[in-house]
């Protein structure tokens, strides 16, 4: 299985917070592949830079989180952004609408507390 972790879900497996379920470290630790969006990294920044966040190491140190567990970077492409201007309004936020159209259009199971995920037909694992 491929993943793509929720920023939430990315958070708690870098820093082992016990508020990730087990099926979510199950399965981030079983998955083939293992992604992090360019949109979270994005929703980090705002979210620190509104002061709505504290991260243990600053943000721009994301990458070492990556390489460490074997993350990949997920890269926003126009065909992300076209899914998007697709997707029903199940949900406002915009960083989780990129997510649901990353999921759909690379085929990558969501790991995430949200269940709002799964109105968009995404697999999701929580």
């Amino acid at each position: 299985m491929r993943v793509l972790l929720d920023t939430h879900a990315f958070l708690w497996w870098v820093e082992a917070d016990q508020r990730l379920s087990a099926a979510a470290r199950q399965a981030i630790a079983a998955a083939s592949q293992g992604f992090f969006s360019i949109a979270s990294c994005w929703e980090l920044a705002i979210k620190v830079s509104l002061g709505k966040l504290a991260l243990s190491k600053p943000i721009g140190r994301i990458a070492e989180d990556l390489g460490a567990n074997e993350f990949q970077l997920l890269e926003i492409d126009l065909n992300d952004v076209a899914r998007v201007a697709a997707l029903p309004f199940h949900h406002r936020d915009p960083f989780d609408r990129m997510i649901v159209a990353q999921a759909l259009n690379d085929e990558l199971t969501i790991v995430s507390a949200d269940p709002v995920f799964e109105k968009y037909g995404v697999k999701r694992v929580w």
